[in-house]
């Protein structure tokens, strides 16, 4: 049998395996009845994903304690360009939101390159 083990926490929870495979397993089983196929829904998705809370930017800074001069000098762009972004006067390419992102550890963007 061809199966893929999922595992959380180390522990098994998902078991997945081809279509064939389960349907012999539910004859093996003595059950007839199939889950009904409902199409996958396909998934949203936008180009340029949008970092939460940029318009909290300058308080999630200040909230860990790094000034501006250094979070500017750690993205790699000037203090008075972040400062910009952190008031609204700038949006920051993708390169830039995903840097500010790591640097803050924002959730949901920390795993991305």
């Amino acid at each position: 049998m061809d199966i893929q083990i999922i595992a959380r926490d180390g522990e098994p929870e998902y078991a997945v395996l081809p279509w064939a495979q389960y349907q012999a397993l539910l004859k093996a089983a003595g059950t007839n009845a199939t889950p009904a196929q409902q199409p996958a829904a396909p998934l949203a998705t936008s180009p340029e994903p949008i970092l939460p809370g940029l318009d909290q930017l300058r308080s999630l800074r200040e909230g860990k304690g790094i000034a501006i001069e250094a979070l500017a000098r750690t993205v790699g762009i000037s203090p008075s360009y972040l400062a910009m972004i952190e008031s609204g006067e700038r949006q920051p390419d993708a390169a830039i939101r995903r840097s500010l992102a790591w640097e803050l550890t924002v959730p949901g963007w920390r795993d991305e390159s």
